[in-house]
């Protein structure tokens, strides 16, 4: 007996497929290859860290933890974030989630309805198009200007309708870390439309260059009902694998979030939990020593890349990205392809949104030795592309 199954109509792995833009493959297999193509720090995470996890398990914290995240480490975020950024907050502004990513999923089901209009600046971290298209939203693409800044004037032309911007800031793919001044300019247009949401990715808010100041979302207090920051333990603790990040919100909207994260997700990793409060133990001053050793880092892909008359390369001064635009016939598609046939791995800039093409991505999250290594095998293959 055989029965058949009618087709989904726009059903959401089809919309999802349909929205993005990343790579199913970074290409390239060839022995001995570099790959600059994660963006994953190289360190360890901190042994403080693993001893506290450790120290959990053997204390027999395997069962479920509260399902909005550990009291303990919900007071711990807010307090951090307290004293980093000004305004008064409190545990229940906190939902700790399932990594960084689960964050912003929550965030966008549950504040983006079947044809709302998103707004991103771009170019930008890919993953917010395939989550708005999960939410059966539409994502309007906005280029920054080429300096990387936001193009506040094409914001405010695009936001009356729309529920939502995503921002990531400090900028994955460029490096750019936008000022004081844009965030009043973003806090402008959201007083101007009081049904508009700003969803501010802030991954990378620690890894800093050049003496440069960053700006949170949440000094926005006169619109801060409305600003949800997305945050995780990934990047700053070289925590990837522990897969731990949190939200911050007014109370109404955290409540919102954590229902859709709760439902998904359920209860969250109790000894993870207790580890994480170890990391927001350890001093900003040595948070500041890991930014300058990215920071060298960054010093030297500009030191390999801005003598070349091919490639025009913006400054980044925070996250670990390069964002390099290279003059050639080829998209960067096949660029990939090119790179990784030199024996270097990157992400093709078009991943990033519309005004990516062109560009490619490289990450200096990776030891010297390595990245040094790479960068001559990048320069070695642009000058072999075609005009």
């Amino acid at each position: 007996m055989t029965s058949s199954v009618p087709p989904l109509a726009a059903s959401v792995p089809d919309r999802i497929a349909a929205a993005s833009r990343r790579p199913k493959s970074l290409g390239g297999s060839a022995p001995g290859f570099v790959s600059l193509a994660m963006g994953e720090p190289d360190g360890d995470t901190p042994t403080v860290v693993v001893d506290a996890a450790v120290r959990a398990l053997r204390a027999g914290r395997t069962r479920y933890s509260a399902i909005t995240g550990s009291p303990d480490l919900r007071r711990d975020v807010a307090a951090q974030l307290s004293r980093r950024h000004g305004p008064a907050l409190a545990p229940d502004n906190v939902v700790v989630t399932h990594g960084g990513s689960a964050g912003l999923a929550a965030t966008v089901l549950a504040l983006v309805r079947p044809g709302d209009r998103v707004l991103v600046p771009e170019p930008t971290y890919s993953l917010y198009a395939d989550q708005v298209a999960m939410a059966g939203g539409e994502v309007e693409w906005l280029p920054n200007h080429p300096d990387g800044s936001l193009d506040l004037t094409r914001l405010a032309a695009a936001a009356p309708g729309a529920r939502m911007i995503v921002l990531c800031n400090p900028v994955n793919p460029t490096g750019a870390v936008f000022t004081p001044a844009e965030l009043r300019g973003l806090e402008e247009i959201l007083r101007e439309h009081t049904g508009l949401y700003l969803l501010s990715d802030e991954a990378y808010g620690d890894i800093l260059f050049d003496d440069t100041v960053f700006t949170s979302a949440l000094t926005l207090t006169p619109v801060l009902d409305r600003v949800v920051l997305a945050g995780t333990f990934s990047k700053s603790y070289a925590m990837t694998g522990w897969r731990l990040g949190f939200v911050c919100a007014a109370t109404a909207v955290a409540d919102r979030i954590n229902l859709v994260h709760r439902t998904i997700n359920g209860a969250m990793n109790t000894f993870v939990q207790d580890a994480a409060l170890e990391a927001l133990r350890i001093p900003d001053s040595e948070l500041r020593e890991i930014a300058t050793a990215y920071q060298r880092r960054r010093d030297l892909v500009l030191a390999h890349l801005e003598g070349l008359d091919r490639v025009t390369l913006g400054k980044p001064r925070g996250a670990f990205y390069a964002f390099p635009r290279i003059e050639t016939s080829l998209p960067s598609e096949e660029l990939v392809r090119r790179f990784a046939d030199g024996g270097v791995l990157v992400r093709a800039g078009v991943e990033f949104g519309p005004s990516g093409e062109g560009h490619v991505r490289l990450s200096y999250a990776t030891d010297e030795a390595t990245l040094d290594k790479g960068l001559h095998r990048f320069v070695d293959t642009v000058n072999a592309l075609p005009a």
